[in-house]
Order: structure tokens, then C-alpha cells, then sequence
């Protein structure tokens, strides 16, 4: 993953950038909860994200990082939770989602980072 620099929406524990035709957005610390994300991220994206919905399919990429023994975290619940945060935001409906990978590694943080952008 590329370090948090310029050219990054955000302060808080959520960020937003654009690379090319991608979204990237990260979500600094991890909780048990996954209903935690979906009002944390969907509040972000209503106060600071400008563009407009689009149309088509797209790949969202999900990578949980961890400290040590990884969260006892659903994945697809996670997933399912960002998903709905996102939605209405960088596409019009998750059906529109054509690959849906979500993950979890060991990292140097705990942190989520989420990665959107049209299918080719």
C-alpha cells in the first residue's frame, strides 16, 4: 500500500483519495462491529465526497490489515457493511459490483483500505 500523502480528503480516521480511474478510501483502526463502518464511512462520503454515482460494473477490492492475531471479524459481513456505506456514492447499487475481493493480511497497522473502480 502506498503511504498516506497529498492529495488525500480527510483528517479523521477515514481518507479518500483518487488514482486514475480508482477510488481509494481508508479507514484507520479496526473494531469487532461491522455495523460500526457502514455510519462511519457513509458520513464521510455525504460530507466530503462531491462526485456523482456511476453507472456500469465495477471491482471493489476490501483489505483488512491487522496487528498480530487477526480481529474475530465476518468478512463478509464487513464487506457487506462497506458495501452499503459506499453505495449511492461511487456506483448507483451494489449489484452493480461485478468482483468483489475482501481480505485480511498482517500488516503494519490496523486499518481498512477499500479500492473501487470500473471493470474493464
Amino acid at each position: 500500500m502506498p503511504p498516506l500523502t497529498a492529495g488525500w480528503i480527510g483528517t479523521g480516521k477515514v481518507r479518500l483519495r483518487e488514482v486514475g480511474d480508482a477510488v481509494e478510501i481508508t479507514i484507520d483502526g479496526l473494531t469487532t462491529q461491522s455495523r460500526y463502518y457502514k455510519p462511519l464511512v457513509y458520513e464521510f462520503m455525504r460530507k466530503e465526497w462531491a462526485s456523482r454515482p456511476s453507472w456500469g460494473d465495477f471491482v471493489v477490492e476490501i483489505r483488512m490489515e491487522h496487528i498480530g492475531d487477526p480481529p474475530h471479524i465476518d468478512l463478509d459481513n464487513l464487506a457487506k457493511a462497506l458495501l452499503d456505506a459506499i453505495k449511492g456514492y461511487l456506483f448507483h447499487d451494489d449489484a452493480q459490483v461485478a468482483r468483489l475481493l475482501v481480505e485480511r493480511h498482517e500488516g503494519e497497522r490496523e486499518r481498512i483500505t477499500i479500492r473501487v473502480f470500473p471493470r474493464r
